[in-house]
């Protein structure tokens, strides 16, 4: 970063006679899209001036691309009585740079509004975190959690570092792992379930193996078992719509809380899952990044009531 907000390539001898658009392309990883928004709102210099994309550069060259975001306000994160509401809501940070943050989602709490006026969600709360920070980002979510679900999940600060990250996530290379609560003995010591996953016709939010469905693959390993339930890690290698929660309804160890799947909810109010540990290689500077979010306090009593 040569300043605030942009990022700045420095043209070598080797990249010489490339145009404007193929540095921004090749050597910052800016999309077609993007290129496209960088170039109406000015946000694509070359030696601190606006350029036309196909100008041939040279070695020395420097071309800047702006990836903090102009406006604070982004799409469902007015400065609202959602944005003030959730303020008052802890969000742990596990992990900030001016690109990408981690945060450890609380159980009960929706990853983003669903629809108008809603309010309280984690990008309205870390809209919130920002503001304060006094930086004017966005809050652009790379995956999901299920609004149950607790823990680690990856966001992105700016359009640019939501598209870089966006492409880790669909090249496989962002690595979550999960701690669940399966109802019953799981027998196996580890296993792997393939089974596709559809809409169930029965229900409007509910998923289902079916035949024809999305392929869905996860692995899991056994930590403990006690009479009740056992306590499992899961990773996935697809993210299919409640996917850990459909497997194990599936091979008939829905998960302790999940009554939508079959689970047994005197136990928890709430689908026992969290995602524990998110790992991913950064997209800017290659370090690799791990993230951990320990277990929330109904998981951790649940596993100690059940002697796990």
């Amino acid at each position: 970063m040569s300043r605030k907000g942009w990022l700045e390539y420095v043209v070598t001898q080797e990249d010489a006679g490339l145009t404007v658009e193929q540095i921004a392309r090749q050597k910052l990883s800016v999309s077609g899209r993007m290129l496209q928004r960088l170039t109406r709102s000015k946000g694509i210099l070359l030696n601190r001036k606006s350029p036309y994309l196909q100008r041939q550069v040279k070695a020395g060259d420097r071309v800047l691309v702006r990836v903090a975001e102009r406006q604070q306000q982004r799409e469902g994160t007015s400065e609202t009585d959602g944005a003030r509401e959730a303020a008052r809501i802890p969000v742990s940070i596990l992990y900030e740079d001016e690109h990408l943050l981690v945060a450890d989602k609380p159980a009960g709490m929706l990853v983003h509004p669903v629809r108008e006026g809603q309010n309280g969600t984690l990008v309205h709360a870390l809209t919130a975190y920002l503001r304060d920070k006094g930086e004017q980002a966005g809050v652009h979510p790379v995956h999901r959690l299920d609004k149950e679900t607790s823990g680690a999940i990856l966001l992105a600060k700016s359009g640019y570092g939501h598209q870089l990250a966006d492409r880790l996530l669909r090249e496989g290379g962002i690595k979550r792992e999960y701690l669940a609560v399966a109802s019953g003995v799981v027998e196996k010591e580890a296993d792997t379930i393939t089974a596709p996953i559809g809409r169930d016709p029965r229900h409007p939010t509910r998923r289902r193996v079916i035949d024809g469905g999305d392929p869905a693959v996860t692995h899991y390993e056994v930590i403990a078992r006690a009479e009740e339930a056992t306590l499992v890690r899961v990773w996935l290698e697809t993210g299919r719509t409640h996917q850990i929660r459909v497997h194990f309804q599936h091979i008939g160890h829905p998960l302790v809380g999940d009554a939508m799947y079959g689970g047994n909810s005197r136990l928890l109010r709430r689908q026992a899952l969290h995602a524990w540990r998110l790992s991913f290689a950064h997209p800017v500077s290659g370090d690799e990044i791990v993230c951990t979010a320990r277990m929330p306090e109904d998981m951790t009593s649940l596993v100690t009531r059940l002697r796990l």
